[in-house]
């Protein structure tokens, strides 16, 4: 089968999984293998206890310009509610994040998207659903859904107000118009610009600095913890995080962490 996925290893101790979207040529647009493909690249790596951070990128020019317009064209149109693109129910996990592209909300390890160029609608959307969004300065972003005759995809209205706010996410659903790397971190589509050439370094540094000085342990509860605050109350997330700062004293990452602070030395996480 074409490879359309890249997983490399990276950092000091290879526990960051690097994921580039691998079509170039064809500025990374989405296919069906791909989808398939990275979906099954995120499972794997969510079940590798050695990875602690996935960097999500592009190779080539662009991070992911959409869907494949070929594939859009083919007739009769996909049925986007089908089975084919559900995976097992997982108790475990919120039903929200368990949809065709939500999925990256429910990894339990921090997703960085390092955005190389362009982010266009399901492009746009991957990157919504990452934890932190690193950009090079010669990133574009763009809804584009309203320019194709289509809705606002996946989720992404839900998304996208959250990030940016509703005004901001209105202006960027109607007009589907291009947005600079500099207007996303006004704003906060990104949390940061980084020269071109150094974004890829920048990113993986800082998920290795996540990989080695932090508690992964600390950043999936974390993570559920961000994940659950949309649909609760302030009571309900204090009681969350009460019963799980209860758990968390009695786990072997709390008795690491008070150790190599007191001994001046640096951590040796497990994630227990």
């Amino acid at each position: 089968m074409d490879q359309q996925i890249d997983i490399t290893r990276a950092g000091a101790r290879e526990q960051v999984a690097v994921v580039p979207f691998n079509r170039p040529d064809k500025m990374n647009a989405l296919t069906k293998v791909m989808e398939a493909q990275l979906r099954d690249a995120f499972d794997t790596l969510d079940r590798n206890d050695a990875v602690r951070a996935i960097v999500l990128t592009g190779n080539g020019r662009a991070f992911c310009a959409g869907m494949d317009i070929a594939e859009l064209e083919v007739l009769p149109p996909e049925d986007i509610r089908a089975a084919e693109w559900m995976r097992p129910y997982d108790m475990n996990r919120r039903a929200d994040f368990q949809s065709r592209y939500s999925y990256f909300m429910g990894v339990k390890k921090p997703v960085i998207s390092a955005i190389n160029g362009a982010a266009a609608g399901l492009g746009l959307v991957f990157a919504l659903y990452s934890d932190i969004r690193f950009a090079s300065d010669k990133a574009i972003f763009s809804t584009a859904f309203a320019k194709r005759g289509l809705i606002a995809e996946h989720g992404i209205a839900w998304m996208l107000p959250r990030v940016v706010g509703p005004g901001h996410a209105a202006d960027m659903l109607y007009s589907a118009r291009k947005v600079s790397a500099d207007e996303a971190l006004a704003m906060r589509l990104v949390e940061r610009i980084v020269p071109h050439d150094d974004l890829l370094a920048e990113a993986i540094a800082y998920a290795d600095d996540l990989a080695t000085n932090v508690s992964p342990r600390s950043i999936r509860i974390m993570k559920q913890q961000l994940g659950e605050a949309p649909f609760q109350t302030l009571g309900e997330a204090i009681k969350l995080a009460n019963r799980e700062m209860f758990y968390s004293i009695q786990s072997e990452d709390f008795t690491e962490g008070v150790a190599h602070f007191i001994e001046r030395r640096p951590a040796r996480f497990t994630g227990a």
